[in-house]
């Protein structure tokens, strides 16, 4: 990865992140209603709910939304959502994973469809691209005032169980085993860091460059048009930007 995005460039510009956030708990919810269904109301006994919750709460979701959330989807029989996982090429061959949750499955596959073809990829079958990624927890500090220090927090995330651990222009990346995923996010919340992002990712293994300026404004159109689509969790490709 060049330094700590690659996983996630939907954030490659920080207006467009922020705009995003305002949309972020529709999805979180979506994924929610899922988790609930397969696992129950439960975040103690349900240990993706309790993900999800510990999302919400870093993209500052009151406590008291994600409560009626969890009670709405738990009361209700009528919300039943997919989780649908769509892979593809975008300009130049660039790896891309959609993952969605929809109670449409055809009004989701039609907007991703679209959204590949329109800006010079094309939707692939199952497993096309997937074998170019490994889940990895993923969790990112930012150091907007620059008051950590590097080796620090390098050595107090390995000490967490961190796999390894990444630094660029004061934004660090610590990258876990999806099983401590959990115990290592907590475990740097209780040293006192305020983390930007915790999540699982799928993390590529190669990388592709675009060096034509029209293959790079279609990739980031394309991946602008994903993050628009409120059935659209999350996107990963190999874009080395």
């Amino acid at each position: 990865m060049s330094g700590h995005s690659k996983w996630n460039n939907i954030k490659h510009k920080k207006e467009k992140a922020d705009a995003a956030k305002a949309k972020i708990f529709t999805k979180i919810g979506k994924e929610m209603a899922v988790a609930i269904k397969e696992g129950g109301p439960d975040p103690s006994n349900n240990s993706r709910l309790r993900d999800l919750i510990a999302k919400a709460k870093a993209n500052n979701v009151p406590n008291d939304n994600i409560q009626r959330t969890i009670k709405k989807f738990t009361d209700s029989n009528d919300i039943n959502y997919e989780e649908i996982v769509y892979e593809g090429y975008g300009p130049s061959g660039v790896a891309i994973i959609v993952e969605t949750s929809t109670d449409n499955r055809n009004r989701t596959a039609g907007n991703v469809r679209a959204a590949f073809n329109k800006y010079g990829g094309n939707l692939g079958q199952n497993g096309c691209v997937g074998f170019l990624f490994e889940e990895k927890g993923v969790i990112t500090i930012v150091d907007e005032d620059e008051e950590l220090d590097e080796d620090k927090v390098m050595e107090d995330a390995l000490e967490c169980g961190a796999e390894d651990i990444k630094c660029d222009e004061g934004e660090y990346t610590i990258y876990t085993s999806v099983d401590d995923f959990a115990d290592v996010r907590e475990a740097i919340i209780g040293l006192g860091y305020t983390l930007a992002t915790a999540d699982l990712a799928k993390v590529p293994s190669t990388y592709v460059d675009l060096d034509n300026d029209d293959d790079i404004e279609n990739m980031e159109k394309m991946l602008d048009k994903f993050n628009e689509d409120d059935d659209v969790n999350a996107v990963y490709h190999n874009w080395n930007a």
